[in-house]
Formats: structure tokens, C-alpha cells, sequence
């Protein structure tokens, strides 16, 4: 059985391989997930039939190109063999009817995961599955055999985008504007807080019609006889000479007299005040139409150019209906955190899992800038280098993917750059039994930043309307001088207060006579210099050593939202 963990965590690696060493049964309150899948691919393209293909089962987070190959046949035998019987039957009639495609080396890695999905979900859980209509009929094939037909809840329509028209491109469809939210449970016991929308125009001038003069309140009638009669058990008695079935005994008819909620029509029938300014709304539907996409300028610097990023407001509704405070949040595919960020803001515990260190790393700046939160004080990560000699594999195996991990040591937001390998995911994982081999499945297509030279940057605030910028480069291979210069020039162009070099290789001495050349930094507010070009080795920064730079001074500019921690200890999250 997995030790428990006692803090919030962010795992680097296969979901699969996590899920089943790390996490006992029934353990997790709410799962979100967002699988990848590329959509915008033809039918003929996603069910041709690759049986002879010996390409790899290559999972890709944002290309999303799905093949069936040797790895996908050896995870659908070890499903067929190793799953519950209705899971492995269920698969074997998906492939007899699918056949050996994209789609269906999709569904053979989404069957695994939901298995386990629903092993670690709490008797009271909730899980919402976030796909498009590409592939969401086949997914609810695979939910309703694993979870039971008899708990599916909802599916959830999110309008995702603005009308719009392919017909100038050709296309011959509708425009395709949502998603699909499907909603299962582990059975009917199940938290379900309901939430509330604005009432329409059209509802507020249609039914709150009336008008106390006294008070200006709005309010409409309400029936006060009782539906069903004695039959439902309504009270049946006179009041104010008129007997009838009535929805509320004597004495709460008699005190919503007293306080002035009843009005009587001319022949006296009594009707019940119901005031506008008391109405909750309406309750929300499964058609959501009311959260917009993010739009680059208007998304208040939600946008982190993470290209499935998700609107906060989506996951804060899902999990503010199905969790209560201090509950667990798993998203097993969270790519730039979105959820996370949600379960934080809104006091939940929280669990995330991905396999490219460009989203560890955005999820580490996003903890930082929106809620002020540090590794290793407020949360862990597990499966990143802890020491130099990891570090190197690291930067042999994948250059960019140990450039996203060492900007994640100084909290950067990461610049360029496009996972390749599916968020969360390995392609060489299997369905069911053997061992992780997650990481090394992954593949990354790095790049540099939109500005040429900038790997990651800070943003601080030194004094009121007076911002600055830390640049920062990072290098894996060889270094020399020129490495410095050219970070110099970099910091001239762009008008930038500090740049960091950050080295595997310990810095020659000309290196260092470069930097401190580069002259300094000075903070008004602080009253002091900071170094202009600051160089860091990956082993100054294992070892604690930060940035040397003004601190941000609080409320000068919008940010996201901060949330401050309650007071009282966190329990373990049981994982």
C-alpha cells in the first residue's frame, strides 16, 4: 500500500504507471480530465486501418497523431487478458467494430487509464471526462462499462467558441462550436452542490410583474394550494373563507400573513410573494454557453500560451459542484494546470500528473504568480532530477525537456516550445501489468522563445508604475564567453533589468569576468545592486541558491487572484 501523502503534489511522468504505484483504492473526491485528441483529423484519416503499420503508438499532446502499432497491440492483449471481464470484453467488441486505427488506439489507452480512474474515485466521487464529439460516443461506451450505465449523470455541452463559418475554406458541416463534459459517478451517493445563474430579461419581465409600493420590491404569485391534494398529504383547512388543499400547514400560512407575504386576488384567492431579490436563478443546465473561451487581451493574463489551456471559470464550476472544501482534486492529464489552479483558489487539496516538464513547469510559475506558492514548502514534485547526475540524463535524453525543468527551478514562465508526447501520458506505457518505462517514451519539438535568445522570464514589480523583467537562457552543453556577450546583447535589445544564465557546466573564468562586467541593477525602493547578468549552475540551484532580485512589491499591478491559506493543518490527501 502507498505511503500517504501529507501535502499537495505534482507528478512528473506516466498517469498509468503513477496511478497504480502511488494511489490506493477510493482515495480521490473529483477527477478532471482533458485527454488530447486531435479532432480537427478527417474520419478517413482517424479509422484507416494501420494493422500493418509498425510505427510506434505515438500519443502526441497537441498534434495528437495516433497510430496502431506494436505498442498499442501488446496494451490491448494485456487488457484482454488482465482487465475486468466486462472491460476486456467490451474492448475486444470495440476493435471487432472500430477495427486497428488511430481511434482505437485511443480508446485502448483511455481504457486503461479510466480503469484506474475508477479504482482510486471515492464511494462519493465524481468524474468529468472532457472530450469533443469526435470521439465523446465511443468514450461513453467505455465510462458506461467501467462505471455502470446506471451512473451517468450528464452529458455536458460547453460552448466553447463563437459562431463561426468553415464555408469559405469549403467545409461542408455546421459550424463546431462545443465540447463534451461527461459526468459519471461512483453510485447515487454522490456530492452535488447546485449552482445558480442570472434569471433571463425575459423571465424577470414576464413573471416579476408586481410591484410592493411601499418597498419597490418585484415579486411574482405563487399558488399556494397544494399539487396532488390529499393524495401528495397536503393540509386541507379554510382560510379566509376559502377550503381548499393547501401547499403549507396552518401555522406557516399564518406566518407568512404576519410577515406580509401573502396578497389576495379580488374574489380572495391567497397567492405567495416571491421576491425577485430573493430568487437563487436558475439552476445550471448541461448546456453551458455562459463561460467564454479565452481571448487573448480580454482573458484578464489568464492566457499562458498553452494551446488546450482551459478557461479557470470551466473547472471552478465543475468543482465547486462536485467537491466541498478540503476534498481531492486529480487531474491525470493537467498540462498548464488549469484545474489545479482551481482547486487551489477554491480550497481544495489537489493532485496533478503530466509527462513533459513544459507543463511542470508552467503549473510552478502558476502556483507562484497566482497564490505565492513555493516547492517544497507548499507543495512537492515527484519524478523530476534531484541531483546533478539525473540532471545530465536528463539533458542527454531530451535538451528541452531539461530547458523546461531548469526554468522551473527559478519559477519562469517558459517561452516557445511544443510538447510532443501526450500530457500525461507515455507511448510506451502499457494497458494493464509491467513496469514504467513513461519518460522516456515522451518526445519532445522544442524551440526558442518568440524572442530570439530567451528561454523563460520573471516579471517584478520594483516600485509603483515601474516594472521590470529577468531574462532567462538556459544551456546544456558546452558554455564559453560568447554565451555571456550574447545574453548581454539580448538584455540591450529588449530593455530588460537582469539576465540569468543557467549552466550543467560549471562557468570558465571568463565566463564569470563577462558577467560581472555587465555592470548592475539598481532598485530605488530597495537601495540596492543587483548583478545585471547573474550565471547559476544546475547544482547552485539544487542546492537552494535563487535569483538575486528585487522583490515584487505587492498591489501594484492586476494579478490573478490570491488566495490566502486557511488557518489550521492540512490532512494527508490518503495517496
Amino acid at each position: 500500500m502507498p505511503k500517504p501523502i501529507s501535502q499537495n503534489t505534482l507528478f512528473y511522468g506516466d498517469n498509468l504507471s503513477i496511478l497504480r504505484e502511488h494511489f490506493p483504492d477510493e482515495c480521490v473526491d473529483l477527477i478532471y480530465l482533458d485527454p488530447p485528441f486531435n479532432s480537427s483529423r478527417s474520419y478517413n484519416v482517424l479509422f484507416k486501418d494501420e494493422s500493418g503499420a509498425e510505427s510506434d503508438a505515438q500519443i502526441t499532446a497537441f498534434e495528437d497523431t495516433w497510430h496502431w502499432g506494436a505498442d498499442a497491440e501488446q496494451t490491448y492483449h494485456e487488457m484482454v487478458q488482465n482487465a475486468p471481464a466486462n472491460v476486456a470484453q467490451m474492448i475486444g467488441a470495440l476493435r471487432e467494430f472500430v477495427g486497428t486505427n488511430q481511434m482505437m488506439a485511443y480508446l485502448v489507452m483511455m481504457a486503461a487509464r479510466l480503469t484506474e480512474l475508477h479504482r482510486v474515485l471515492k464511494p462519493t466521487g465524481s468524474l468529468y471526462l472532457h472530450c469533443d464529439p469526435t470521439a465523446s460516443h465511443y468514450l461513453k461506451i467505455i465510462l458506461d462499462t467501467i462505471f455502470g450505465v446506471e451512473n451517468f449523470v450528464n452529458e455536458i455541452a460547453w460552448k466553447r467558441s463563437d459562431a463561426h463559418s468553415d464555408a469559405k475554406q469549403g467545409a461542408k458541416h455546421y459550424g463546431r462550436v462545443h465540447d463534451i463534459l461527461l459526468f459519471y459517478v461512483k453510485n447515487e451517493d454522490t456530492t452535488f452542490n447546485s449552482i445558480y445563474g442570472p434569471l433571463p430579461q425575459s423571465t424577470i419581465d414576464n413573471w416579476y410583474r408586481n410591484v410592493e409600493p411601499e418597498t419597490g420590491r418585484r415579486y411574482n404569485k405563487a399558488d399556494l394550494t397544494g399539487p396532488g391534494g390529499a393524495s401528495k398529504g397536503n393540509p386541507h383547512y379554510e382560510w379566509k373563507g376559502i377550503t381548499r388543499y393547501w401547499r403549507y400547514s396552518r401555522e406557516n400560512m399564518e406566518k407568512l400573513e404576519a410577515e406580509g407575504r401573502i396578497v389576495y386576488s379580488k374574489s380572495g384567492m391567497p397567492y405567495q410573494k416571491r421576491y425577485l431579490d430573493e430568487s437563487k436563478g436558475v439552476a445550471v443546465q448541461d448546456w453551458w454557453d455562459d463561460i467564454q473561451m479565452l481571448r487573448g487581451i480580454q482573458d484578464n493574463g489568464e492566457r499562458l500560451g498553452y494551446p488546450t489551456q482551459k478557461p479557470l471559470a470551466l473547472l471552478e464550476r465543475i468543482i465547486q459542484v462536485s467537491s466541498n472544501e478540503g476534498d481531492v482534486v486529480l487531474d491525470p492529464f493537467c498540462g498548464c494546470g488549469t484545474a489545479i489552479a482551481a482547486a487551489q483558489k477554491l480550497n481544495r487539496r489537489w493532485v496533478g500528473i503530466d509527462v513533459t516538464h513544459l507543463s511542470i513547469s508552467l503549473m510552478k510559475y502558476r502556483m507562484k504568480d497566482m497564490f505565492d506558492l513555493q516547492e517544497k514548502r507548499d507543495y512537492q514534485v515527484i519524478g523530476e532530477p534531484e541531483d546533478v547526475q539525473s540532471a545530465r540524463q536528463l539533458a542527454k535524453d531530451d535538451r528541452y525537456q531539461f530547458q523546461w525543468w531548469a526554468l522551473s527551478l527559478v519559477q519562469a514562465k517558459p517561452l516557445g516550445g511544443t510538447p510532443t508526447a501526450l500530457s500525461g501520458t507515455s507511448p510506451k506505457s502499457s494497458g494493464f501489468g509491467g513496469g514504467r518505462e513513461g519518460v522516456k517514451g515522451a518526445r519532445i519539438e522544442g524551440k526558442k522563445g518568440s524572442d530570439k535568445g530567451i528561454d523563460g522570464v520573471i516579471n517584478f514589480i520594483d516600485e509603483k508604475n515601474k516594472t521590470g523583467r529577468v531574462l532567462i537562457q538556459v544551456k546544456s552543453g558546452h558554455v564559453k564567453s560568447g554565451d555571456v556577450r550574447d545574453l548581454r546583447g539580448v538584455l540591450d535589445r529588449e530593455e530588460a533589468a537582469l539576465g540569468v544564465f543557467i549552466t550543467l557546466e560549471e562557468p570558465s573564468k571568463d565566463m564569470t569576468t563577462e558577467a560581472v562586467s555587465s555592470g548592475w541593477y539598481h532598485s530605488d525602493l530597495w537601495q540596492k545592486d543587483y548583478p545585471r547578468i547573474q550565471i547559476l549552475t544546475i547544482e547552485d540551484l539544487l542546492n537552494g541558491k535563487g535569483i538575486d532580485m528585487p522583490k515584487s512589491v505587492p498591489g501594484q499591478f492586476k494579478q490573478a487572484e490570491k488566495v490566502k491559506k486557511k488557518e489550521g493543518q492540512q490532512g494527508e490527501l490518503g495517496i
